[in-house]
């Protein structure tokens, strides 16, 4: 059974940084690339950041400013997003995803398999 499960999130005050993981099982973690994702209340959830099966590309969207790190373990099969400079517009479902391809893996379209997610909550 393919699973992707997160975890990390939680309650924190602007400014302040968390460190989401994403855990995989079932498939072969080391051949895709891995994403993670934000769905703000009342929002489409929008790509942040993705980073390719070798670990040697990534991709940040505008939105993260350079606050947001990701990271893989493939000895873990973990994803990791650490998260900097915390705002209150960062409040969301942050959910990680995996992709054969890494092209275009700023788009949910390219993803075969998502995790449940974790929520966060940024306090001003």
């Amino acid at each position: 059974e393919v699973q992707l499960v997160e975890s990390g999130g939680g309650l924190v005050q602007a400014g302040g940084s968390l460190r989401l993981s994403c855990v995989a099982s079932g498939f072969t973690f080391d051949d895709y690339t891995i994403g993670w994702f934000r769905q703000a209340p009342g929002k489409e959830r929008t790509g942040l950041s993705c980073i390719s099966s070798s670990g040697v590309s990534s991709w940040h969207s505008d939105f993260i400013e350079g606050r947001f790190t990701i990271s893989r373990d493939d000895v873990k099969n973990t994803a990791y997003l650490q998260m900097n400079s915390l705002k209150p517009e960062d409040t969301g479902v942050y959910v990680c995803a995996a992709a054969r391809q890494f092209h275009g893996c700023g788009l949910e379209t390219f993803y075969d398999y998502w995790g449940k997610g974790t929520q966060v909550t940024v306090s001003s």
